[in-house]
Parts: structure tokens; sequence; C-alpha cells
């Protein structure tokens, strides 16, 4: 919607321009920009930040225009850039998150109701039932460490899980083992 608006803009501020040029200018002696088509076409160029030079006014109300008619191309372009910007980023980060989000449903339901559980009444449970506890959540870290894979420097041995293409220490390609 955005770029509508922006193209909307960008037409308004053409015909606008190029009408005032044109009534600036038509009437003039030593001007060149004598017929509505010739005002549209420099209000284009102008706006565009071309500036040929072919069609140029001569009149200081023709050139006050020529200048907000010079800034508003400027604007409308860096606007136009950085909602074309803005998109591609979104577009790429959500498909970044759709790959680097984790699977919460790894484990079974049944799993994570029983750790739930025993962390909800933690102050009641007996020594038997806590150290059970300790054993389900390290069996649920590796099994969430299980499912990555692991990055190992082969130079300096530092691991890695989330799967970096090189070393932040030594700069080395890594290899998924």
């Amino acid at each position: 919607m955005s770029v509508v608006i922006l193209a909307a803009a960008a037409f308004s501020i053409i015909f606008v321009g190029g009408f005032g040029v044109f009534l600036a200018e038509h009437g003039h002696p030593g001007a060149n920009i004598t017929q509505f088509s010739d005002a549209v076409w420099w209000a284009v160029v102008t706006l565009a930040t071309v500036g040929y030079g072919d069609y140029y006014p001569v009149t200081a109300v023709g050139r006050i225009i020529a200048i907000f008619m010079i800034i508003s191309g400027v604007g409308i372009f860096a606007l136009m850039v950085a909602t074309f910007a803005k998109r591609r980023l979104q577009k790429a980060e959500s498909k970044l998150g759709s790959v680097t989000k984790p699977d919460l449903n790894l484990l079974g339901q049944e799993t994570k109701t029983a750790i739930k559980t025993k962390v909800d009444g933690i102050e009641t449970l007996t020594e038997e039932d806590f150290d059970t506890l300790i054993v389900e959540i390290k069996s649920l870290r590796l099994t969430l460490l299980n499912g990555s894979k692991i990055l190992k420097c082969p130079r300096c041995e530092i691991v890695y899980r989330n799967k970096p293409k090189f070393c932040s220490n030594c700069g080395l390609a890594l290899v998924i083992t």
C-alpha cells in the first residue's frame, strides 16, 4: 500500500509541478518550456533527478518550483528504496524465523506434563521425587541436544551447537559431526 501512496504522490507532484512551471514559463520571453507536454517532461526528468537540461525554467517562480521538485524527487526516491528494503527484510526475517524457531513438540505431551507437575509442586517433593525430576530434566536436555547438530572446530576444538559456518576463534570452515 505504501508503494501505491508514493506512486500517487509522485504523479501528483509531477502534474502540479509541471502545471506550475508551465504557468510561470509559457509566456515569458526566452523560456524553453512553452507547452504543457514539455513542462510534464521537465517535471518527470526533474523528479527522477536525471536533469537532462533540454528544458529548464528561466523565471524566478519556475526555479523555486524546480527546487521543490528536486527535493521531492530525492525524498520520494529515498522513501521508495526504504520501502522495498523493509519489505525484503521482513520476508527474509519471516523465512529465517521459520527455520530457526525450535520445535516445541519434540517431546511427548506426557513428558512435558509430568515435568511441569513436578516443578509446580517443587516445595512438596521428596528427595526421591526431586532426584527423579533431575533425571527427567537431564533426559529432556539430552533429547533436545541430540536433535541439534553439533559442530566442532578441528583446529581449536571449540564446540558449537548453533550451527555457524565458520569458527569464531580461528575462522576455519566448520564441518557437521
